[in-house]
């Protein structure tokens, strides 16, 4: 009797479970945060859970259930000697730190039933992380436009000026995610850099590139090339100063900055590459990173319809070099 050989089965994705809407609305387009206590969290009611996981005083954390602040998935108030239940979920909104506002505009470039192009300004994060959280794109145009749903697709660091996508639609966020992961969206950058007549462009540059958690930098590294980036100068000047062209092919952290730096010409205003500077006083919005996403182009994945965007910003070092490097 012939053996019977078995036949691997297709390896089939499992659906992860949607998370449940938050009982609370949204503030100053900013959600609530989510708190699902693990199987062997510390603790042995909520109240104890959160004081020792959250850094926050448990003064405040007291506070907040005094006020009914922390909810469950119905929006009733959770008492603080509630016993720890490994799965339970509890909702609140977290203290808002206070923010200088970012004092530039974010332009809408686009918008429809399934899209909206933002022109983001520098300084401007993209969504809420760490201290910033509602001076960020996504919380301005959840307000301002009144898309309590909006959700970034990708992101643009806080430094770097323009384009970012964002979606109307919470069941298309995946589609539109997909095309960035899969590197079916073509992006180009500007760059405000010294000028170096030796350096031989165009040319596209290959690397391996880390960043480790916690540093504020990344390298580049021996080991199979992870990063490439074409690298083209449109124009200089006499005063050395130039223009590029950047276009990523990967999207690795800090990419187009470590890579201009490798070359020996540093984009203008850049704090970490090639040395870390000391940090600027919050509310500091001089010299920003002469760097900007001025197109991206794709077929969208919902309409089919042939999408391409450009960024209406200028770099301020190259229309005028004096107000960019002023004190003031």
């Amino acid at each position: 009797m012939t053996p019977r050989i078995p036949v691997p089965l297709p390896h089939v994705r499992r659906r992860r479970t949607p998370t449940p809407p938050p009982p609370l609305p949204q503030r100053d387009g900013v959600d609530p945060v989510r708190v699902r206590l693990p199987a062997d969290g510390p603790g042995a009611t909520v109240r104890e859970h959160l004081v020792l996981r959250l850094a926050a005083p448990s003064a405040v954390i007291d506070g907040m259930f005094d006020a009914g602040a922390i909810v469950d998935t119905t929006g009733t108030p959770v008492p603080p000697d509630t016993p720890y239940a490994p799965g339970l979920t509890v909702w609140f909104h977290r203290d808002m730190p206070e923010e200088p506002p970012v004092p530039f505009p974010l332009h809408v470039v686009h918008q429809d039933d399934h899209l909206v192009v933002a022109d983001k300004p520098h300084f401007l994060a993209t969504t809420p992380r760490g201290r910033h959280v509602r001076q960020t794109a996504l919380a301005r145009l959840r307000h301002e436009l009144g898309l309590p749903h909006l959700t970034a697709a990708h992101r643009l660091d806080r430094l770097t000026a323009g384009l970012v996508l964002f979606t109307v639609r919470p069941e298309e966020r995946g589609a539109y995610q997909t095309l960035f992961r899969d590197r079916r969206v073509h992006k180009e950058y500007e760059a405000v850099a010294p000028y170096d007549p030796a350096l031989g462009l165009p040319r596209t540059i290959r690397s391996r590139i880390v960043k480790e958690r916690g540093e504020l930098t990344a390298k580049e590294a021996d080991g199979a090339p992870n990063a490439e980036t074409h690298v083209e100068l449109l124009t200089h000047r006499a005063d050395g100063l130039a223009r590029y062209r950047l276009v990523p092919g990967t999207g690795q952290t800090h990419q187009l900055r470590v890579h201009m730096s490798a070359l020996g010409v540093p984009i203008l205003g850049d704090p970490l590459y090639p040395e870390v500077s000391a940090p600027v006083p919050a509310g500091d919005f001089r010299r920003p990173l002469q760097l900007l996403a001025r197109e991206l182009a794709f077929t969208d994945p919902v309409t089919g319809a042939e999408r391409r965007f450009t960024s209406g910003r200028v770099l301020e070092a190259w229309t005028s070099y004096d107000t960019w490097a002023a004190d003031q």
